[in-house]
């Protein structure tokens, strides 16, 4: 069987794994990289053997023989690089966020359908253990009626987290704290309790010189009647602390934490035990200066190849992508600033 052809468009921290976990796949072949860097993408090519290396993105897009583009660049650029490989007939993997608002995102998804090809949205945190786990005790009704969820991401960012980038901090390129420490968060929430039906937001920037908020509370309410909170920051000192969920039911109580909903911290549910033989191997993604949240990029991959190769669905696709910003856009809509 011929090996699915994937080039990565955007050399930096995320697509440096998204590069290493395709060349690991045995279904998938590294064709082509690109990036407005060239001796960072040359370097990084090195590593890698007969894989085209460009700096224009429509030059790829017209000479590559590539099934599918994995855009991993920074995320005000999503929407546009996403539907120009639509239109050029290309699969696309496009990492969170998929977009900045609920329009480009809509836009995606439409020039996708309109030239036949699949859009795919990076949502590797739906493959951790304790996930999978919760995912089957709340389709199973285990939790009876859900009442509550506060979801708390209390994580550090330097300041020259934001200094050493382009776009990190800037309100066009980067959007806010939710897109991009939030995002996989957000994702759970409305992929387990539905669309939100409202949320009452402050927001502030206490500890760093950039122009999105590295503070933030919002009260919500999802349209099944659930209740719940989100506190985010980025403020935490030195390393980050938590990343959890917890779920409040008629039957149950569940809470998914360590740093990065890596672990069970909490199971109480009636007459559905925590199985004893979990095993958490959920590592988190290394970077120069700190933690990402979990990575299951490796998972995320070899089921994108399956699923292409057998036509079928099952991974995030962009009307379940877009579920996130239409979260997002109605917490920063509830928002009150100080």
């Amino acid at each position: 069987m011929e090996k699915l052809r994937f080039a990565v468009v955007g050399c930096g921290n995320i697509g440096k794994r998204h590069i290493a976990v395709i060349d690991a796949e045995p279904e998938a072949e590294l064709v082509a990289l690109c990036d407005k860097d060239e001796e960072r993408m040359k370097e990084l090519g090195r590593n890698y053997s007969n894989v085209a290396c460009y700096t224009s993105y429509q030059q790829l897009l017209a000479e590559s023989n590539a099934n599918i583009i994995s855009i991993c660049t920074p995320h005000g650029l999503h929407a546009e690089m996403s539907i120009l490989a639509a239109q050029a007939g290309k699969q696309i993997l496009v990492e969170k966020p998929m977009a900045l608002n609920v329009a480009d995102s809509t836009r995606m998804i439409e020039e996708a359908q309109k030239h036949g090809v699949n859009l795919y949205v990076v949502k590797q945190n739906r493959f951790n253990r304790p996930i999978t786990l919760t995912q089957q005790a709340l389709e199973e009704k285990r939790l009876g009626k859900v009442f509550m969820v506060q979801c708390n991401v209390l994580w550090n960012r330097h300041q020259r987290y934001y200094d050493e980038s382009e776009w990190r901090g800037r309100k066009a390129l980067e959007g806010g704290c939710l897109h991009t420490q939030v995002c996989h968060f957000l994702d759970l929430l409305t992929w387990w309790f539905g669309p939100l039906k409202e949320a009452h937001t402050i927001l502030d920037t206490f500890n760093h010189e950039i122009e999105i908020e590295d503070c933030g509370v919002s009260a919500l309410r999802f349209q099944s009647g659930i209740l719940g909170s989100l506190t985010w920051t980025t403020c935490v000192y030195n390393v980050n602390y938590e990343g959890s969920i917890t779920i409040i039911g008629e039957k149950g109580t569940i809470k998914i934490g360590g740093k990065y909903l890596n672990e069970i911290e909490f199971w109480d549910v009636q007459s559905y035990p925590l199985p004893q033989d979990v095993e958490y191997v959920d590592a988190p993604n290394i970077y120069a200066h700190y933690q990402g949240s979990s990575s299951n990029h490796n998972q995320l991959i070899n089921q994108l190849v399956k699923q292409v190769i057998e036509r079928r669905h099952g991974l995030v696709e962009g009307v379940e992508g877009r579920k996130t910003i239409e979260a997002i856009e109605m917490i920063y809509g509830g928002k009150h600033r100080h």
